[in-house]
């Protein structure tokens, strides 16, 4: 089969063998694949990263031997992969198991090639009422609500989402469900009006210091600050902005060091969650329900063959989602 290798910031098209199933594996063949900024972080160095890339997808299931329900479903994937025997794997799930594999991101050969394989019990179900263009966001979908599920948000609280990427967006949109007044903070008109288009409110500012001061003299302090900016900096807008005995949830993952200013942590005895991935199947039922409209944060297809192309263009700044279509092959 086909797939992308990255290999010490080198992207190459290579032939790979077919993935080998476990007896608790599926087979499946990739439809579509959406660039992450994880991967173009890997590409940079980060985790030490070498193998196929590639978490974000949707396709079909073609073998199931140990799982004959699954075969034929479009799906999607939770892309921890836990030994399933340890504590961890026992008492809370795969995603901090201290053996575990992730897709496309540590240990296991991720969805940007023809096919891969996965163990039944990571795999999500794509309701038929949801295409495989929004399917592609289940994943980050399912990131975008976890701080809904780590925190007891309330429709009082104020709350702010800090970045108008892909991620900032779909955090204030699926987040407004539960914080109706919920604020979202940028640097981009077009990309603001994305999530206000869904009922989001939105400020805009033209650098950190700037939206930091204009939303200081609008809302004070917020309960919950969501730092998504995606750079090293944004965590201290992000404590710049939350009360004292606030929570700043951490969203943003980088190749470079991020700052932390811990006086103020301390002094002012703030919260720092960290949070990642999220539950697929909460996801779906939003995709399910049209609780949140993805397809707007889609930029650009590119067939597979020209999937360079199509890194380059989501590595432009301020670059929406860029799908890779296998379809045509």
């Amino acid at each position: 089969m086909q797939a992308v290798t990255f290999e010490n910031g080198s992207v190459y098209l290579t032939d790979r063998p077919m993935p080998t199933l476990g007896p608790d594996d599926v087979l499946i063949e990739v439809h579509l694949a959406g660039i992450c900024n994880t991967d173009l972080e890997l590409l940079r160095g980060y985790m030490g990263f070498a193998g196929i890339p590639g978490h974000e997808f949707v396709g079909r299931v073609v073998a199931a031997p140990g799982s004959p329900q699954l075969l034929g479903q479009r799906v999607a994937a939770d892309i921890n992969i836990g030994c399933g025997v340890c504590p961890v794997c026992r008492k809370a799930d795969a995603r901090h198991c201290p053996d575990r594999t992730t897709l496309g991101i540590a240990g296991k050969d991720g969805a940007f090639a023809q096919f891969l394989a996965m163990p039944a019990s990571t795999i999500q179900v794509v309701p038929d009422s949801v295409s495989d263009a929004q399917a592609v966001f289940l994943e980050p979908l399912a990131a975008a609500l976890e701080p809904g599920q780590q925190l007891h948000l309330t429709a009082r609280q104020s709350v702010l989402v800090l970045g108008d990427g892909k991620l900032g967006i779909l955090s204030a949109c699926a987040l407004r469900r539960l914080v109706p007044d919920l604020v979202l903070a940028g640097k981009h008109e077009s990309k603001l009006a994305i999530a206000a288009a869904q009922g989001v409110t939105v400020r805009l500012g033209w650098d950190s210091a700037a939206i930091a001061s204009s939303l200081r003299q609008e809302y004070g302090q917020f309960d919950v600050v969501i730092e998504a900016t995606g750079r090293p900096q944004g965590l201290d807008t992000a404590l710049a902005l939350v009360r004292p005995e606030g929570t700043v949830v951490l969203k943003t993952t980088t190749f470079a060091p991020t700052t932390l200013t811990m006086a103020k942590v301390v002094v002012d005895e703030i919260s720092l969650v960290g949070s990642r991935c999220g539950d697929l199947h909460l996801a779906a039922a939003y995709l399910k329900d049209g609780l949140v409209d993805v397809l707007p944060l889609v930029e650009a297809a590119y067939p597979f063959e020209s999937f360079v192309d199509a890194l380059d263009h989501a590595a432009r700044p301020g670059a929406m989602k860029v799908l890779v279509d296998f379809r045509s092959r």
